[in-house]
């Protein structure tokens, strides 16, 4: 069992390195705190909301923009070379990071890898966390980069790889698509059903229900394409509004997720939802925008949403 701690960053490819940080800064409101080479760093954490400050949770780079990969920090830091084996045995790639692709993601070691889909996978070893507090580059009220949601060609399957071979844990399903858990919050990944790999979401938590909605006005003003929402996740309890970024990445504010705390474990039982609108979003956004889309290209949408 390769047991994680928590989802620490996205690695974005971007064909506009420019128009990507100009995005991540003035429109997301994430705090730029290093621009090394094609890369750029962001940071999006208060300490006061997870203890700690990850070095940073998303990272925009010259490239492909199918090129997009999860970091995952392992529990215990001295496991890494037994989660080699495991993938090994499992029959994922395995590769071991490099001196400089280290310190291209800030952390003391790491493995690459992928799941059956293809979504592309770090696992980390002491990944850095930093000294200074996240300042954000408006006033959005983001506490932390949450969770993000997964194309997947075969949802069944990769539940399997991420429940047996790695600790998460299923909350619930709506439809085929997987919620699943890795600490307490309902959902650090979601596996939505793909004919591809890729990254369908990224998710940042906002401070309450006020800053999504004056996100929501704001975004619009500013010409921003308003995905879904406002609305709220009957099978999360999250208030939410999500919108499209750069390359036609989606990204979402949201506020009151559901916890599975540790002593309702043993008791927790995952719920099946059906994919009627309200199951989406119980306040009915669901009739005046398009829902994420199913496919990671454009044109191609359903009314699938978390």
């Amino acid at each position: 069992m390769i047991n994680l701690h928590d989802i620490r960053y996205v690695r974005l490819g971007t064909r506009d390195l420019a128009s990507a940080i100009k995005f991540a800064t003035t429109v997301v409101g994430l705090q730029l705190v290093a621009q090394e080479g094609n890369a750029a760093y962001f940071r999006s954490d208060k300490a006061q909301v997870r203890g700690d400050t990850r070095d940073h949770t998303l990272v925009y780079f010259e490239g492909d923009p199918t090129d997009q990969t999860i970091g995952l920090e392992l529990v215990d830091p001295r496991d890494l070379d037994a989660v080699g084996t495991a993938l090994e045995e499992a029959k994922r790639p395995v590769h071991f990071g490099t001196r400089e692709e280290c310190d291209s993601r800030r952390t003391t070691a790491f493995i690459a890898s992928s799941d059956p889909s293809g979504n592309r996978l770090e696992i980390l070893a002491r990944p850095y966390n930093s000294g200074t507090r996240f300042f954000p580059s408006r006033d959005v009220g983001i506490t932390n980069f949450s969770h993000v949601a997964l194309f997947s060609t075969d949802a069944k399957r990769d539940t399997e790889f991420w429940t047996r071979l790695i600790n998460a844990r299923v909350s619930d399903w709506l439809g085929e698509a997987t919620f699943l858990r890795i600490g307490t919050v309902h959902h650090s990944v979601v596996l939505m059903p793909s004919t591809r790999p890729g990254i369908q979401h990224i998710n940042h938590q906002v401070e309450d229900i006020d800053d999504v909605m004056r996100s929501y006005y704001w975004l619009k003003q500013q010409g921003v394409r308003i995905v879904y929402g406002p609305g709220r996740h009957p099978i999360s309890t999250a208030m939410m509004v999500y919108f499209e970024g750069p390359d036609g990445m989606v990204y979402e504010y949201s506020v009151g997720v559901k916890h599975i705390l540790p002593e309702q474990e043993a008791d927790y039982r995952p719920r099946q939802f059906s994919l009627e609108g309200y199951n989406g979003d119980m306040w009915g956004s669901f009739n005046e925008t398009d829902g994420l889309p199913r496919e990671p290209v454009a044109g191609s949408r359903m009314r699938l949403v978390v």
